[in-house]
């Protein structure tokens, strides 16, 4: 089963940051995931609409100019990063979870990804584009289909994973609260890998790997990869990947 850093390592450092990106690098995660939405024509790596929860700023992050952004400071002394500052920053040591927050950074985002696969190490399989806007997620697949597409949801549909094929998705992410086994089992008939978000509770990470998922997205990268490493007869845990990663 595959770790993602929620947002980077964001339990121990301020979240969608260059330093929280790294920091799950150095922890060993399988990938990292990140949220952007655009601004004054620039893909900014942000979850929220207001700045005021993360920053020392108010207001919505898309009515501020990019000077405006790059002013602001974040979980004490670290900007808001661009999404090519973090492409630069992992430059293909890693999978990349990039979650659309709204319609219009879809584009520019998908620009910036082939510029990744060009100049910045990247596989284009490393690369996963996720979103709620599942009609945007079929769009984008029609014109760029070397990248991978995740739906997201936080329920359970009524046709279970079929959303997700009909897209041309290669997974469904979904909310640990919503997560059932029929959903496993129809994702996993149709093809399709199930992540699951926010896993931080050492209990339901290996629950979870019990259960058959592929995937989990954690604010606590480093506690879930100690919790999934198996115990060697020498009484040591064997490095993560070994054996675990589905």
């Amino acid at each position: 089963m595959q770790v993602f850093a929620h947002r980077g390592a964001s339990g121990d450092h301020p979240e969608n940051t260059l330093v929280a990106i790294e920091r799950a690098i150095q922890f060993d995660a399988d990938g990292i995931e990140i949220d952007v939405q655009l601004a004054d024509d620039q893909v900014m790596v942000f979850h929220d609409r207001w700045l005021h929860r993360t920053t020392n700023g108010i207001g919505r992050l898309r009515d501020a100019s990019f000077e405006q952004l790059r002013q602001l400071k974040t979980g004490g002394d670290q900007q808001i990063p661009t999404l090519l500052e973090v492409l630069d920053c992992i430059r293909g040591r890693c999978q990349l979870n990039v979650e659309l927050k709204h319609k219009e950074v879809a584009g520019p985002t998908l620009n910036a990804l082939d510029f990744a696969v060009a100049q910045l190490g990247f596989a284009p399989e490393q690369l996963i584009v996720s979103s709620f806007h599942h009609r945007l997620l079929s769009e984008l697949r029609y014109n760029w289909p070397q990248y991978n597409y995740a739906g997201l949801t936080a329920s359970v549909p009524l046709d279970l994973a079929e959303f997700a094929q009909r897209i041309g998705c290669s997974a469904i992410h979904i909310d640990v609260a919503n997560l059932d086994d029929d959903l496993i089992d129809d994702a996993h008939r149709r093809g399709l890998q199930v992540r699951v978000y926010t896993v931080d509770e050492v209990d339901d990470v290996i629950a979870l790997q019990a259960q058959g998922v592929d995937g989990i997205f954690t604010n606590f990268p480093s506690r879930a990869i100690a919790a999934l490493k198996p115990i060697e007869p020498s009484g040591e845990q064997a490095p993560h990947g070994s054996g675990v990663s589905t």
